[in-house]
């Protein structure tokens, strides 16, 4: 019989002084995200830094982006859609539904078009097409990103942990702010020489110019989109982890998303390596191809150190069990902050 001992590892020293380390050296980063290819830990890290920071009395909103990604299932709690549910004193969890969330923009669009225009129904055309969209595959990531604009403004907890989607699409998610940025600033300049122009036939015609209610739209979205974004980019605000375990391809993956992701300025503070196995377990009688696996993640992880260096934070074993549940999330976060103090 062999065993996963996170205990036997942790003792070894191997592991978290340097996240730990992080978080006690630059308390003001309180935006923290955790990305990488889909099924590698990121979702577990998320929920582990949470409860770590929970413990030292923070109020701390763990929260994920990622569809496929289930909080609900750690924290053995059903959480989807149901907005910040709180999963321990200072800790709360949140899974975004995005469909739920198209719905409130169809509702919303139709509300501000009978708003804007005095009409007292949508015109079919214009309804069938705000139907059409919510089929778009953009609108998901356009709806989770709104959604996550509004977590990060209301500005309501101490620290903000996202589950980050896969790498392919958190690239899409994190350049969406600059898309929209750019996008929204060339049709606020169109609207605002409309509203100069409108201003001065008024003047001539001694007619008063009603509010703009789509420039003040326009103007809203902008601000909500800078106010994340600045935030996500902030290098004194945010730490990113990126997350990967000791394989081939996944290396590879990694180094590549890393140089993408440095276009867009994301602030990179480490790399977190999971599921390795730890020497101890050599010293069992186990399979071969546990000995062969074991001699394969020694290869990678030399690799690892030789092509991220010192910005490695952690190596993080593999465990006996999935982490699911609360006494398992606080092993999970024993090893990677030790029981110091934030």
């Amino acid at each position: 019989m062999f065993v996963f001992s996170a205990e036997a590892y942790k003792k070894r020293g191997r592991c978290t002084i340097s996240l730990e380390k992080i978080f006690k050296e630059h308390p003001e980063r309180r935006y923290i995200q955790f990305g990488g290819k889909g099924g590698l830990g990121k979702t577990t890290f998320s929920a582990a830094t949470a409860y770590w920071l929970a413990q030292q009395g923070h109020r701390v909103l763990v929260f994920s982006v990622d569809p496929q990604a289930s909080l609900s299932d750690i924290f053995q709690r059903d959480i989807f859609g149901k907005g910040a549910v709180e999963i321990m004193p200072n800790l709360y969890a949140q899974e975004i539904d995005a469909d739920r969330r198209i719905h409130e923009y169809q509702a919303e669009i139709r509300r501000k078009i009978l708003d804007m225009y005095g009409l007292e129904e949508v015109p079919k055309e214009i309804d069938d097409y705000i139907s059409a969209a919510a089929a778009e595959p953009a609108m998901e990531e356009s709806a989770i990103f709104d959604e996550v604009v509004d977590i990060v403004v209301a500005g309501e907890y101490d620290y903000y942990i996202y589950d980050l989607v896969p790498l392919g699409h958190a690239l899409y998610y994190l350049s969406m702010a600059s898309v929209y940025d750019e996008w929204i600033d060339r049709i606020t300049a169109l609207r605002e020489e409309m509203r100069q122009y409108e201003e001065m036939a008024a003047r001539v015609d001694r007619k008063a110019v009603q509010e703009d209610m789509i420039l003040e739209e326009l103007q809203d979205i902008k601000y909500r989109i800078n106010t994340s974004s600045s935030i996500l980019t902030d290098r004194e605000k945010t730490a990113f982890f990126f997350v990967l375990i000791p394989e081939e391809m996944i290396l590879l993956d990694t180094a590549k998303a890393a140089k993408l992701f440095a276009k867009f300025d994301v602030p990179l503070s480490g790399y977190i390596v999971n599921r390795v196995l730890p020497p101890e377990l050599m010293e069992q009688n186990v399979p071969d191809y546990l000995r062969n696996r074991f001699a394969m993640q020694q290869k990678y992880l030399t690799q690892i150190d030789e092509t991220f260096g010192k910005d490695v934070m952690a190596r993080i074993p593999e465990f006996e069990r999935d982490i699911t549940g609360l006494d398992m999330i606080k092993k999970m976060a024993d090893v990677m902050f030790g029981e110091g103090e934030a």
